[in-house]
Parts: C-alpha cells; structure tokens; sequence
C-alpha cells in the first residue's frame, strides 16, 4: 500500500512571503518573495522525503469558504491577505504542477477539505497519507494510516502524539474546537471554556453530542468548576455544536477524486520549468531540481 503526501499550500506561501525581501521580484516587476519561498520550500520537501506519490491543494480565496454560507463571521477577523499574495496563488499553483505535484483547488472549499476528501479516499482503499501542514485543524485526519508533518518545525503527529500535545485523541479534535474554539479562523467556542476544560470534557463524555445529551449529569462529576461549566455549556449549546461544524473539514468535496494513479509523484517537467523558471526569474534555485527526475 502506498503513502500519498499531501500538502496544505497556503501556510507556506504565507510564511515565504512574510519571512523573504520584498525586492524578489519577476523580470517584469512583479512580486515574487512568496512563490520564490514556495519553490524553495516544496524542493526541500520532496528532496527529504523523496515521496512516490505527491498532491499539493490551494485555497482559492484566503479568508472566506463555504463556510462563510452559514457563518458569515468566518475567518472575518483576520486582516485581508496582502494582495500581493492573492496574485501569486495561481504561480504557485503552476509551480507545483510542473515539479511533478498533483495540484487541487476549488472555488467553495478549502485546501483542508481537499485534503480531508483525499484522505477519505486514499484510506477506503487501503492507503495512507502524510499531511504537510502547520494548521493544527488538520490533525482530526490523523489516523493508524495518516500522519500530520510540521514541515517548518520537523514535528511528526501520529494519533499517540495528537493526544500527547492537546490531549484529545484525533477524533474528538473537532469536539475539543467546537468547546474551546480557534481564534485563527474565528471560531467562537463556549465562551469562558479554555483548552484545559475542554480536554477534561471529552475525557469524560467523548463527544460533543455525548456532552450534551448528559449535560445534567456534569454538576456531580469529578471536574473542577463542573457547576460553572454546566452553566456555560448550557447558554451555548448552538454556538458549540455550530463551532465544531465551523471546525469539521468536508471528507466528500464533489469532483475531487483520490485515485492512487493521479497522485503518483513523476518528477518534474524539465522543459515546463525550464520556461516557468525563466519566466519568474528564478535562475540559481532551477539548479536544486532534482537530476533524477528531470526527464
């Protein structure tokens, strides 16, 4: 059985863009710093982890989704993404696909869901998958077959070490969000239910729903502060279960297939980087494609 990486683009588009100078730029004036970083970063991953199998997914929009549909407030915090990033998704995109990824993108659904219905995929037919993200949502895909790879940090999750960091097995993370909530994206949570509560709840009811159908049963359990916490859940019993919604990635994105074949790594397209390459300007780092897969 094979293992499929699969990686979230958007954090490391950010990440290049906020962390490279401004002066990289196109042959024609155009910004450059977060596709430049990109390349950079997606050379290095399939250096080290010389993957046999390769998909890449995109957000098409950087602060809304579908989402938004139900929860207008979603991800409506958050500064509107420098445009100078916007304009580059579509590089990035050809970038990828001419280092030889499978690249996905959707109108309505985000790179997580993408990711999600790969996954459902690949695992129905007896796959597996690393995820290569730093978004901590992605880690309620985590399974005996799927792992979540922290690129920038080396940090490698497995289900064991899912509940060693936040202490809810994989499973339960979209409970433990829907309690504690994600200021990142705008996820309200239960009001006054911090990360450590949130845990402690789910050790003890499981899931979300579970919580709720028992809730008068939380005055009289071993919990610290289980009357308050009672009060609390019982005034936000729609925000919680809205927020885990928010928080749950879609497994069943329309059109996005998780055939084994589509998603095996060729190597790069040396004639298509060759021209996009000149085109970027992006000269010496054409050098770090890998010689193996140049044909």
């Amino acid at each position: 059985m094979a293992t499929v990486h699969l990686v979230d683009a958007s954090p490391y588009i950010f990440r290049a863009h906020f962390s490279l100078p401004g002066s990289i730029k196109t042959p024609d004036g155009r910004a450059a710093a977060a596709s430049y970083g990109f390349t950079s970063f997606l050379l290095k991953l399939i250096a080290d982890e010389k993957p046999t199998h390769l998909g890449v997914a995109f957000d098409r929009h950087l602060s809304s989704s579908f989402r938004n549909e139900f929860f207008p407030a979603y991800k409506a915090q958050r500064v509107k993404p420098p445009p100078e990033i916007e304009a580059q998704i579509d590089v990035c995109l050809e970038i990828a696909a001419a280092l030889g990824a499978a690249t996905f993108i959707d109108d309505r659904y985000e790179a997580d869901d993408l990711i999600g219905t790969l996954c459902a995929h690949l695992e129905e037919a007896g796959h597996g998958a690393v995820i290569v993200t730093s978004d901590k949502d992605l880690a309620q895909l985590v399974t005996d077959r799927t792992s979540l790879f922290d690129f920038g940090k080396g940090g490698r999750y497995t289900a064991e070490t899912v509940r060693e960091k936040f202490g809810v097995r994989p499973d339960q993370m979209t409970d433990f969000l829907g309690l504690a909530g994600d200021s990142v994206d705008n996820i309200p949570g239960v009001k006054g239910i911090g990360v450590t509560s949130a845990a402690e709840l789910l050790a003890r009811f499981g899931h979300l729903e579970e919580l709720y159908a028992r809730l008068d049963e939380l005055p009289w359990q071993p919990i610290r502060g289980a009357k308050s916490l009672h009060a609390k859940l019982a005034a936000a019993r729609e925000i919680a279960l809205l927020s885990k919604r928010l928080a749950t990635v879609e497994r069943a994105v329309p059109g996005v297939g998780g055939a084994l074949a589509g998603l095996e790594y060729r190597g790069a397209d040396a004639e298509r980087v060759d021209e996009l390459f000149k085109r970027l300007g992006f000269n010496k780092i054409r050098e770090r494609v890998p010689v193996a897969y140049n044909e």
